[in-house]
């Protein structure tokens, strides 16, 4: 079993989860009550990394990354050291390929809260912040659990994007999915079938915690068509 690795992608899997939090939650805010009429240009974007092959995508975070596009040009100037094949450029392509997973059950999730309940609260005199943290956010929680369940889990099982961008680095950007695929060439069944073993218990886990949460949720089977 290799630590490293398992290290790796836990690290990142956290880190990703964290970020998608604080972004997700505007967003998915934003696209549960907006009235814009070309809000779904705007989930469509948000859920382009759904259907986009990961070597696609991966293809495209790797060229934005690097040092002839303006941000990859940024980071060097501002870090002293390119974004690409680094840690620090797997956690910025997790969130992009991850952001659906986080936005999409949240976002659900904000749009099964009673309308007339968040229209009282607004009549009553209690800000738009106060009554998202106060009524939307707290009604809403077992949809927010699911976001970061499923990205956690999302993130731990990637190997296109991961590859794509970060390489295969050992101690650094090698993740558990990339130790399998690594294990498979050398022909270590053995211990490739030992970490894929771990990685199924573990996304039955997270399968099994996702549907207990949702069962009795009205807004699951919206999530289960998505």
């Amino acid at each position: 079993m290799n630590w490293d690795a398992i290290f790796t992608s836990l690290r990142l899997a956290s880190l990703t989860s964290l970020i998608l939090l604080v972004l997700s939650l505007p967003l998915a805010a934003w696209l549960a009550f907006s009235r814009w009429r070309w809000r779904f240009l705007i989930e469509s974007v948000v859920a382009l990394p759904l259907v986009l092959p990961p070597t696609v995508l991966g293809f495209y975070i790797l060229t934005a990354m690097g040092s002839r596009s303006p941000l990859g040009r940024w980071y060097a100037d501002l870090i002293g050291s390119p974004l690409p094949f680094t840690f620090e450029g797997l956690v910025f392509a997790s969130v992009i390929y991850s952001l659906p997973f986080a936005v999409q059950p949240m976002a659900s999730s904000f749009a099964a809260v009673d309308r007339n309940l968040v229209e009282v609260s607004w009549t009553l005199g209690i800000s738009r912040l106060a009554t998202f943290f106060r009524l939307i956010l707290p009604s809403a929680k077992n949809g927010v659990v699911t976001a970061l369940v499923l990205t956690f889990a999302h993130t731990i099982g990637e190997f296109g994007v991961v590859l794509m961008v970060g390489g295969n680095i050992e101690g650094v950007t090698r993740t558990v999915s990339i130790d399998i695929y690594d294990q498979v060439q050398d022909l270590n069944y053995a211990a490739a079938s030992r970490t894929s073993l771990v990685l199924l218990l573990f996304s039955f886990i997270v399968l099994a915690v996702v549907y207990s949460l949702n069962r009795n949720s009205p807004l699951w089977p919206t999530l289960r068509k998505r």
